[in-house]
């Protein structure tokens, strides 16, 4: 598994569904790079039972993100067409209907492979034979990505682990807080919580603060 923090996030043209159901052409997340923090997170498959969850959890939290400027972008190696029977099927029907946010279409496993999140490989057999071993398609890989294309933060979960949309706001909240303040973020810290300066003075005082009785 490549580890891509620190790292220019790969980038890609590819086809998307966009505001709940209009198709877009070569979208990429370049259009971001220098306005936006992005969310880019991946999932095995339209019309199954742990992804609608994780999907429907990432819109009903979309204003917390919107107001802290970050893009929401998901990704699967269904079709455009797939996505957008999703996202207009119901709710009550396992649909996703009411997501605004894009999805876009890995069909050819190419974004999910630059991501390092695919849940299978090419290989060759006895026969000289190319075949695909695993399943041809992705982890719960999710990307957190500042406004110069870095990656920061990465998670990547197995397909039977639905992830922490909190976690993933909390992470937002960490990033952002660090690039405005300049102090780094200790375990478990949520915003409006104190951070430390990144000296052995500065961890010293913080954890006599948080120690003492």
């Amino acid at each position: 598994m490549a580890v891509l923090v620190g790292k220019k996030a790969p980038l890609f043209e590819a086809d998307a569904v966009v505001n709940g159901g209009e198709f877009a052409e070569k979208f990429s997340l370049e259009q971001y790079i220098g306005k936006k923090h992005v969310i880019f997170f991946f999932y095995p498959l339209d019309f199954t039972f742990v992804c609608p969850t994780e999907i429907l959890a990432f819109q009903e939290k979309a204003e917390e993100f919107d107001k802290r400027n970050v893009a929401i972008v998901g990704c699967s190696i269904d079709s455009k067409f797939s996505h957008w029977a999703w996202l207009n099927t119901p709710v009550d029907k396992g649909g996703i209907a009411g997501v605004k946010f894009p999805i876009v279409s890995d069909l050819s496993k190419t974004i999910a492979e630059n991501y390092d999140v695919l849940a299978g490989e090419y290989d060759y057999n006895e026969e000289g034979e190319m075949e695909f071993e695993g399943e041809a398609v992705a982890y719960r890989g999710l990307f957190l990505i500042d406004k110069q294309g870095i990656v920061r933060h990465q998670v990547v979960n197995d397909q039977p682990l639905g992830r922490s949309v909190d976690e993933a706001l909390r992470m937002v909240d960490a990033l952002q807080y660090f690039e405005e303040h300049g102090e780094v973020c200790p375990a478990d810290w949520h915003k409006g919580d104190d951070a430390m300066q990144a000296t052995a003075e500065g961890v010293a005082s913080y954890l006599g603060k948080k120690h003492a009785h």
